[in-house]
């Protein structure tokens, strides 16, 4: 009898600390989605490397950005750089084409760079070959220079 009254107590608890739990968690407010809810996501991931295609070039450099409801990733300057494709409406072209009045050498030593994930919303998948080193950061802003 002894164990029976044991056993009984025991389911008792179980059962108790169950609605317990679960009234706690039927209580708590619904957590926001970490993009701010109300903003539609941007998670980007940059990468600069060496070579013409993105099946032979040798990844040099990556980062994160993340530009909703703040700038935050691995990006050394994710406001400036959230800032500039805001600028643009997320428009990778008009960063890496931008005009320049910067002089660069004819060498032909290509630099890639990439653009994956989602901008506001939407997914992207941008690559641009720039000639060298030297035309890659004339002119391209602050997204492409990590």
């Amino acid at each position: 009898m002894r164990y029976i009254t044991g056993a009984v107590a025991f389911g008792a608890a179980l059962v108790l600390g169950t609605l317990a739990t679960t009234a706690q968690a039927a209580a708590a407010p619904a957590q926001p989605a970490r993009s701010g809810g109300l903003y539609a996501p941007t998670e980007l991931v940059l990468t600069v490397g060496q070579g013409t295609s993105r099946e032979t070039a040798t990844v040099q450099r990556a980062v994160t950005l993340s530009c909703t409801p703040v700038a935050t990733g691995s990006h050394p300057a994710p406001r400036a750089a959230c800032a500039q494709l805001r600028s643009v409406a997320g428009d990778f072209r008009a960063v890496t084409e931008a005009a320049s009045e910067r002089l660069c050498t004819k060498e032909w030593d290509p630099i890639l760079v990439t653009a994956d994930g989602v901008w506001q919303g939407k997914r992207v998948s941008y690559t641009y070959t720039f000639a060298n080193s030297c035309a890659m950061t004339d002119g391209s802003g602050s997204v492409f220079e990590f």
